[in-house]
């Protein structure tokens, strides 16, 4: 007879939890941002053999425990293929200058009159080219501060800007760590999940632009471009910047219409931009190599380095030089290793049913779409508050929810969306989370002075709530689609 654990209490459920957020914080005041090193994936670790008494207490066999966490590993191998596919994507864009001329035309669009609308499409340009917020902010974000200070804008009015637009384009960027992160830990592609944030994203995105351009017309100053001007001439002192080299990015972009998965779509993107750079960037190439080898070796040897590992490319720009360098797929290890922290961590957690005390404590008051939509917002809200740290805000309720989500018939990148609406963005208006410490200090500037002016992270936790009262495009499971869930026991 096969034996059934009584079910946790809900103390029981909460104490990995509990014991988890103690890591985290201590984390924090002992490494600051640089916890994605190893020490947040420490804690999960710990919180995991925490986890593992509970369980066993509760009389759960170990084999089932092993059993549950296997299983859960194995649903996030195809986001560690993509992550690992990404790093290469994004070493051989840099390395071709399909990410500096973006960031060059970008600049290009900036004009006193439109300072701050032009900010925040500026920084949503080159982080939607990089996928990293942190970077776009500490580089960009900077010059564009000095900008808006010799034009007389309030600091923290720009900051909201720069910071508004490093999000929106981290958010949707398939290049992102979060956005692969959300996607993996809801259970959908990363493309679909791209695709559905779309809905929630442009209109809170729209509006912000408008309330930035409304208060960017009404204030007058100086002309003060000699910044923009500096970092546009490092770029094209490094590299050759051409319209040839958006020929990659549209090509991948008609490869992902045309509905190819998405390891062999970025595999190809990743291809294209190192032909690329062989092509246009000889002096890149050959810098990266090194010395000593014909251009045919040094073509091999750049391309190869770009794809997995660290590069960087000297301009004699310092703040050119912090944005201009990947870690290929090096780079993505750490975020992997947090994946699959946080698989043992939900396997284990599954194995003994606490998440699912957890998850019923909370839908208990959730009966629409809209409440539950709502509560997830709520806890990712809870954990960028108290773990101090946006991977834990989007991998702890993913890991909550993401059953729950299928057994009242809701897709996953529905979950997945209401992760980044609510977990990605909200994490820089934390003064002591890691991400709102860390642009505070990037942009000197208090994470109080430009909360109130992160119009597009403050209106996306309620634009996702708003979406799913109005119950518009809430992708939902047919019955056969369920029925074939239940057969393969994913719910």
């Amino acid at each position: 007879m096969t034996h059934n654990p009584p079910s946790p209490t809900l103390l029981q459920a909460l104490t990995p939890i509990a014991f988890l957020v103690f890591f985290l914080v201590l984390n924090v005041l002992n490494w600051g941002d640089d916890t994605l090193s190893g020490a947040n994936q420490m804690a999960l670790l710990l919180a995991s053999a925490v986890a593992g008494l509970v369980v066993t207490w509760l009389g759960v066999p170990w084999k089932r425990v092993m059993g549950a966490v296997v299983k859960t590993i194995g649903t996030a191998m195809p986001a560690i293929l993509i992550l690992l596919l990404i790093g290469a994507l994004a070493g051989t864009w840099l390395l071709s200058g399909v990410v500096p001329a973006m960031v060059y035309y970008g600049l290009d669009i900036l004009h006193p009159r439109i300072f701050l609308v032009a900010s925040v499409i500026i920084t949503g340009v080159v982080s939607l080219a990089t996928g990293s917020s942190w970077s776009t902010i500490a580089t960009i974000g900077v010059a564009l501060m000095g900008i808006g200070n010799a034009l007389g804008f309030h600091e923290g009015l720009t900051a909201g800007a720069i910071v508004s637009g490093a999000y929106f384009g981290d958010k949707i960027s398939p290049l992102s760590d979060t956005t692969n992160l959300a996607s993996a830990m809801a259970g959908t592609t990363l493309f679909v999940h791209i695709r559905y944030m779309l809905y929630t994203t442009v209109p809170t995105m729209l509006i912000t632009l408008v309330i930035f351009t409304v208060i960017g017309l009404r204030h007058e100053g100086a002309e003060a471009l000699g910044m923009v001007d500096q970092v546009k001439a490092a770029i094209g002192e490094a590299f050759v910047i051409n319209g040839w080299l958006f020929l990659v990015p549209v090509i991948l972009i008609l490869i992902i219409v045309k509905q190819v998965p998405p390891t062999p779509a970025l595999l190809a993107g990743a291809l294209l931009g190192g032909l690329f750079a062989v092509v246009f960037q000889p002096q890149v190439v050959e810098q990266v190599a090194g010395e000593g080898f014909g251009y045919a070796q040094s073509s091999y040897r750049a391309v190869m380095q770009a794809m997995f590992g660290p590069i960087s490319i000297g301009s004699g720009n310092a703040a050119v030089d912090e944005l201009f360098s990947t870690g290929g797929m090096a780079g993505m290890l750490n975020t992997i290793w947090l994946i699959l922290s946080a698989m043992v961590f939900g396997g284990v957690m599954e194995s003994g049913r606490l998440l699912a005390r957890l998850t019923q404590v909370i839908m208990q008051a959730a009966k629409s779409t809209a409440s539950m939509v709502a509560s997830t917002v709520g806890t990712c809200v809870f954990f960028n508050v108290t773990a101090s740290d946006q991977y834990i805000s989007i991998v702890v309720p993913g890991r909550m929810f993401a059953k729950t989500y299928r057994e009242k018939g809701l897709k996953p990148e529905v979950l997945s969306r209401t992760l980044e609406d609510a977990g990605t963005v909200t994490s820089v208006l934390v003064p002591w989370n890691t991400c709102g410490a860390t642009q505070a200090t990037v942009l000197g500037v208090p994470t109080i002075a430009y909360l109130p002016y992160a119009f597009f992270n403050l209106i996306s936790p309620f634009m996702s709530i708003l979406v799913a009262a109005l119950d518009y495009k809430i992708r939902r499971y047919t019955p056969e689609e369920l029925a074939e869930l239940e057969d393969e026991n994913k719910i």
